[in-house]
């Protein structure tokens, strides 16, 4: 019997680091039948999360307040101490990922390094220390995982070397689809933060409907942040207030039911890498209208299963109508089954686990 593993074959202890977050949450509920046990290690308490059966810890992460982040590392190496996991697993390449590097060089357990997207993608532009952070992280841990292509590349870049990478996302929970019948709405529910772009969207919908466009489009703006004045200020300005629908902070199903009622799908940020509500969109049946960036261009082929957003200040809604719609959504349908569910990414890090529990690195 390989180490880790019990006669069942489920994995003994995984310890998991991150943020208290529903991705993280949904992560979690993803892998936890595969292990006999399971502590989150965490930095603050949520009501919106709970974890059935799992062990919740908390600890600083900010580095911020040096005395505290080395409480931390002496915290973190007592629970490697006690716990005894066959492989620890932390989300985000960022100070708690740091801590697990400095926690586990005692004990030096297996581990596994999650990127998400801006850890990587944005946090080194902010200054000389959070790029080194990430370039230290990429190179004293050995196992990584990113969803997508071209974050993994990023990191390899940084890192100025190979690096053993897994692309594997979340996943949807392709049970939650839902089929009726789409109406002319456009849908939006990235945040309401600059990254996102959302007034642009809302001014490409003014061009969109200023163009002559009838039928009753509808954008639904669902989401919330710290631009919801300003949009709420645009879309009145351009006399859009009865035409741009903003619906707040969604449950679940008030969302999924947006997607399968939706023609559109459309998200534009400045960066990114895979979203989950992109893979939601698609296998719901709605076309995407995507900024152009790699991550998008792994999932979405301009003019084929989406459109893929060159000049923001075009009337790129009108371009998006010109896709064959039976075309792009059994596409998109197709790619979701094979590499959008949770099941099948659920597969891939199960086996990586087993693989870096077995070569116990």
């Amino acid at each position: 019997m390989k180490a880790g593993a019990s006669k069942t074959g489920v994995m003994e202890r995984l310890l998991i680091i991150g943020s208290n977050t529903v991705h993280l949450s949904n992560y979690i509920e993803l892998v936890k039948d595969h292990f006999e046990e399971i502590i989150f290690i965490t930095d603050k308490p949520s009501a919106a999360y709970s974890y059935s059966g799992i062990k919740v810890l908390y600890t600083a992460f900010s580095i911020k307040k040096p005395t505290a982040f080395i409480r931390s590392i002496r915290y973190i190496r007592d629970i490697i101490k006690d716990y005894n996991p066959s492989i620890i697993h932390s989300h985000q390449l960022t100070t708690h990922s740091l801590l697990v590097l400095l926690a586990n060089k005692k004990y030096k357990k297996p581990c596994l390094f999650t990127a998400w997207g801006s850890d990587v993608l944005l946090n080194p532009l902010q200054g000389y220390f959070y790029k080194m952070m990430l370039k230290y992280i990429l190179l004293h841990g050995k196992n990584f995982t990113s969803d997508s292509r071209h974050m993994a590349v990023v990191m390899e870049r940084i890192a100025q070397q190979k690096l053993n990478i897994l692309i594997a996302n979340f996943g949807i929970d392709a049970r939650d689809i839902k089929e009726t019948e789409k109406q002319n709405i456009i849908y939006s529910n990235r945040q309401f933060k600059k990254l996102y772009r959302i007034d642009k969207i809302i001014e490409a919908f003014s061009r969109f409907i200023a163009n002559g466009n009838e039928g009753g489009w509808k954008l639904l703006v669902a989401s919330d942040g710290e631009e919801k004045a300003h949009l709420a200020e645009l879309t009145a300005a351009l006399g859009l207030s009865g035409d741009v629908v903003f619906t707040g902070w969604l449950t679940k199903e008030a969302n999924l039911y947006n997607y399968s009622i939706s023609k559109y799908y459309i998200s534009i940020p400045e960066s990114d890498a895979t979203s989950i509500s992109l893979l939601e969109a698609m296998a719901s049946g709605c076309i995407p209208i995507l900024s152009d960036l790699p991550a998008n261009r792994e999932w979405v082929d301009d003019g084929l299963n989406g459109l893929i957003v060159k000049n923001t200040d075009s009337n790129f809604i009108e371009d998006a109508l010109k896709i064959p719609v039976k075309q792009a959504q059994d596409i998109n349908k197709r790619i979701i089954s094979e590499h959008g569910t949770k099941e099948a990414n659920k597969e891939k890090f199960i086996t990586y686990y087993r693989r870096i529990i077995a070569e116990g690195t």
